[in-house]
């Protein structure tokens, strides 16, 4: 700041010995212009602000955290020995239509970094563009998918334009929060994973890289990760390259792969799993903590900088879970507990005190308890009443009126991007001998309820082989609810567009004239339904997509709780108006969903929980909230039936992050 004039007239005084003491020592303190993170590459090591520097960091993902947590789970992540938090940030979570940016509330990533900075954690940071992260569409925006042609994660003109707009606004958002600025964040990751996509456009990679240089110059550390067969397509001359592998991988192999990238300089293993993400259908992933453990004392015995993926995994909340295709469409759970050491509800489990005491052998650990586990509540069980069927509140769900085409339309086609859409058309002649109703090409993307006259008739399913036979006659209503179970995160170089993909065919016949409602469900929820819907619309037995919910109050200040839905079937369920996610009891193996306590409201007043059950309602509707998860429900294994010729038991590859 240059000197004011009555400063610079004025007499100058001999500066006493504790101002020569505080001027000495601020010259050596690093300032935002001396301060820096750099590899050495003659010691194989990172230099920070010029001295020998190991990051021993842990993945936290903020958008699946609600806000008012994120200072409880990166204190709790600092006082484990960690020195740095690593994320991502999901385009699709900032930008939700072309233009429109959203940076505020749970979406604030500069709040995050704020708290990051003070629990005292360095950050690398992971702005994609894609992500994966079990993600829906692995962080791409769904309204790129509006431009049917387009190719993901390349060169594509329209891709890069979407990218460069989108990193304009971000990257000079990012800027100052760099260490050499004077923030936190050491390192930015380009792309993510770009080996295992399989284009390998290195013209794409290239594009990237001068983006990144040209929007937050040269002095930020840029770097890729890959698992080991993706070095070949996702290093990039001019970028530090990384590896990811988990305690089950052979480290020294993996390790002199990463020599012939980059021969010189510190290694990194920028994702060491701790645990493995769940889908829907199969068992609960976990790693024990001695494999992990001794994986990471190993890294560290030979000075490698190490990020753990996840140190807290989170919560998939509401349509966000994303979906790997492995032989078959698996969609994500909700939760993404992950069998991290800090657990989906925040609370320090023993594989955190293990890995604590693994770092504090090769750096200083912070004093002091951990917090203890938050506290925990237990209520009901609770009787839900029926508030109607989907389709009684078609003119609320979709107030601007339907879409109509002859041949049916996708998701992407009509704009919209996440949960449900409701095709409908009529029969043009009668059926009296039961027809099968099916989907040719795999086309329903990616869970189909069907109902005739708005009686629930069965339902059909992504990769599945489902038998649906109906009747009906001419004129009869034929409705089908189709459900996005979230985008392909990982595993395909294909768009995954969504909805009816291919005309139904009924017996021996396409079914055309179509009308499309794209469902508002969300905001249904939060209107806390209309009133004027009468009570005789509902059905006598209730089955198909139907609403249900009742309120409750908490009488104390209450506590974090696990939602229990014992005898339900699958759907989606809101407290207070929040989309907590997807609950799918009859498959598991989540069986719980996890209920902030910043979601309920305590001392009395009324809670609402809503839920919109697709399928079958148990015989007594009735939900309970208990004090721990059940993450490893015994799953149903009726629906394995897949048109693959994959068996449902081979073992899984592994997927990215």
């Amino acid at each position: 700041m240059p000197e004011s004039p009555e400063s610079a007239m004025a007499p100058q005084k001999l500066l006493c010995l504790p101002s020569l003491l505080l001027l000495l020592l601020t010259r050596l303190l690093p300032q935002a212009d001396t301060r820096s993170f750099v590899v050495d590459r003659d010691h194989d090591r990172f230099l920070l602000d010029g001295a020998p520097f190991r990051y021993v960091s842990g993945s936290l993902h903020y958008f699946r955290v609600p806000r008012v947590l994120w200072a409880d789970r990166l204190f709790k992540m600092r006082m484990s020995g960690l020195n740095a938090v690593q994320f991502y940030v999901p385009w699709n979570y900032h930008e939700p239509e072309p233009g429109v940016y959203n940076f505020n509330a749970s979406r604030d990533l500069f709040a995050f970094l704020k708290e990051a900075t003070l629990a005292n954690l360095l950050v690398i940071l992971r702005p994609g563009p894609y992500i994966c992260a079990e993600w829906e569409m692995g962080g791409l925006p769904a309204w790129l998918l509006r431009k049917p042609k387009i190719r993901l994660r390349t060169s594509d003109p329209d891709f890069l334009a979407a990218v460069d707009s989108w990193f304009k606004v971000l990257l000079p958002k990012i800027h100052p929060w760099l260490y050499h600025n004077g923030g936190n964040i050491i390192s930015i990751q380009v792309e993510n994973e770009y080996g295992s996509y399989g284009a390998c456009d290195m013209s794409y990679m290239r594009h990237l890289a001068g983006l990144f240089r040209a929007l937050l110059g040269d002095k930020i550390l840029l770097f890729t990760t890959d698992g080991p067969e993706g070095l070949k397509c996702g290093s990039l001359q001019g970028l530090y390259t990384t590896i990811d592998f988990g305690p089950a991988d052979n480290m020294t192999k993996i390790f002199a792969l990463l020599r012939k990238y980059e021969p010189r300089g510190p290694l990194v293993n920028s994702e060491y799993y701790t645990g493995w993400l769940d889908y829907w259908g199969q068992n609960h992933s976990t790693r024990s903590v001695p494999a992990v453990t001794k994986g990471l004392e190993n890294m560290l015995k030979l000075g490698a900088s190490v990020n753990m993926y996840m140190f807290h995994g989170g919560t998939n909340f509401g349509y966000w879970n994303g979906a790997d295709e492995k032989g078959r469409f698996l969609p994500i759970t909700t939760s993404y507990d992950y069998d991290a050491p800090i657990s989906e509800a925040g609370d320090p489990t023993p594989k955190l005190f293990a890995i604590r005491n693994v770092i504090s052998k090769f750096q200083e650990v912070p004093l002091g308890p951990l917090p203890p586990p938050s506290p925990k509540m237990m209520l009901g069980p609770l009787s839900l009443h029926l508030d109607g069927n989907l389709l009684a509140f078609l003119d609320f769900l979709c107030p601007q009126g339907p879409i109509h085409s002859i041949l049916p339309m996708t998701f992407e086609a009509v704009n919209q991007d996440h949960g449900y859409m409701l095709y409908r058309t009529y029969l043009i002649h009668t059926v009296s001998e039961p027809a099968q109703f099916w989907v040719p090409n795999n086309g329903v993307h990616d869970r189909a309820y069907v109902m005739v006259d708005g009686v629930f008739q069965g339902v059909l399913e992504r990769n599945m082989k489902h038998n649906l036979f109906l009747t009906g006659k001419k004129g009869a209503k034929l409705d089908v609810l189709l459900e996005n179970m979230g985008r392909l995160s990982f595993g395909s170089n294909s768009s995954d567009f969504k909805g009816l993909l291919e005309p139904p065919i009924l017996g021996q016949t396409v079914l055309t004239q179509w009308l499309m409602f794209p469902l508002k469900v969300d905001n249904l929820v939060k209107w806390r339904f209309p009133n004027q819907l009468l009570k005789s619309s509902h059905p006598q037995t209730p089955s198909g997509p139907t609403f249900y919910s009742t309120t409750f109050p908490i009488l104390d200040s209450g506590g974090d709780t696990f939602l229990f839905l014992p005898g339900w079937t699958k759907g989606q369920v809101w407290i207070n108006g929040f989309n907590l996610g997807r609950y799918w009891t009859k498959r598991g193996p989540q069986q719980t969903l996890y209920v902030p306590r910043p979601l309920l409201f305590p001392r009395g007043a009324l809670n609402k929980i809503t839920l919109l059950e697709l399928e079958n309602v148990p015989l007594r509707p009735q939900i309970q909230f208990l004090d721990r998860p059940i993450l490893n429900g015994t799953v149903h294994k009726t629906h394995i039936c897949s048109l693959s010729a994959e068996s449902a038991s081979e073992p899984m590859e592994l997927s990215g992050h």
